[in-house]
């Protein structure tokens, strides 16, 4: 019985001792924060994982134009409604990337502040 209790309690200082005592602020991920100017580097990763499959160069599955280069998504930009296109509502047929998923909120927001910032290529 006394080898019994020493166990148990041995079991409990266990678990007690293990317990940690971080904040939520302790173990949640930061999440990453927009830059004060966004660039096309910011943007291009989001082009390159979403939209390069079917905007490369030559366009395939009856894309209308390429956005392999800063020049092409500007021009997208500018003359082709790429930022109406991307913030579409899941399930709208004129969405892109084609067939959805919609991007997510985040994504669609840098291309916004790109834009607002004026389309730059390279930090300044």
């Amino acid at each position: 019985m006394q080898n019994y209790l020493f166990q148990l309690t041995t079991i409990c200082l266990f678990f007690l001792l293990s317990c940690a005592n971080n904040t939520l602020d302790d173990v949640t991920e930061e999440l990453e924060t927009t830059p004060e100017i966004v660039t096309y580097i910011d943007v291009k990763p989001i082009v390159s994982g979403n939209c390069i499959s079917c905007h490369s160069n030559p366009p395939q599955n009856g894309a209308p134009m390429s956005l392999e280069t800063y020049l092409d998504v500007k021009n997208a930009v500018l003359n082709r409604d790429l930022l109406n296109r991307i913030s579409l509502p899941e399930g709208n047929s004129n969405l892109m990337p084609k067939g959805g998923p919609r991007l997510p909120q985040s994504n669609i927001d840098l291309f916004n502040k790109w834009n607002q910032d004026g389309l730059l290529e390279n930090p300044q």
